[in-house]
């Protein structure tokens, strides 16, 4: 299965502040709007080797997607973290009608979703391995497979939204996306 680096690779400077225990907390670190002890955010650092930086995160333990709050998917990390909320429909501030694992997804999912294949709207779940399907059903095929039979197609290809946002793949397992607007852009791993 590969990983891609995850919120744990991302650097920062904690600040001080009080939790509602009364302690001295140094890290704000949300994962699905629950705030993590510093002791429970240190384990995993020294677990995974990183450094995890504060910020408001989404995560999907099922799939191991994650990406930041209101934002699409940044990358994959380990599946099965018990860390943080419940992943809420809204995490990523979709509005496209298409949900995995409960998270409706950012326009920009679903653009590079359409790069493997069509996308219809309804409620589908993907787990850790790739492995995809309509809630409830059994696995209809494998995004992480899907991905590699068009990086061999290859081909770029780049679409424009009528705001002014893009999203490209060069077809060889590169994909970006620019949002003027919000002034994000991002390129994958693969780049």
């Amino acid at each position: 299965m590969r990983h891609l680096p995850g919120f744990f690779a991302l650097l920062t400077a904690g600040s001080l502040l009080l939790s509602t225990e009364g302690e001295a907390q140094t890290r704000r670190v949300l994962i699905n709007a629950a705030r993590l002890p510093d002791a429970q955010v240190q384990s995993l650092e020294q677990q995974y080797r990183v450094r995890l930086a504060d910020g408001d995160y989404w995560y999907d333990q099922r799939s191991g997607a994650w990406g930041m709050q209101g934002g699409p998917t940044v990358g994959f990390t380990v599946p099965g973290l018990q860390v943080g909320g419940r992943l809420r429909p809204d995490a990523s501030a979709g509005n496209t009608g298409v949900f995995i694992n409960g998270r409706e997804l950012h326009q920009y999912d679903v653009m590079a979703l359409m790069q493997l294949g069509p996308v219809y709207q309804g409620r589908y779940w993907v787990d850790g391995q790739g492995y995809f399907g309509v809630e409830g059903g059994p696995a209809l095929g494998n995004l992480w497979q899907l991905a590699q039979a068009a990086g061999r197609r290859g081909g770029a290809q780049t679409s424009y939204n009528r705001d002014g946002s893009m999203f490209g793949s060069d077809g060889n397992g590169c994909l970006v996306f620019n949002d003027p607007s919000t002034h994000t852009s991002y390129s994958g791993s693969g780049c």
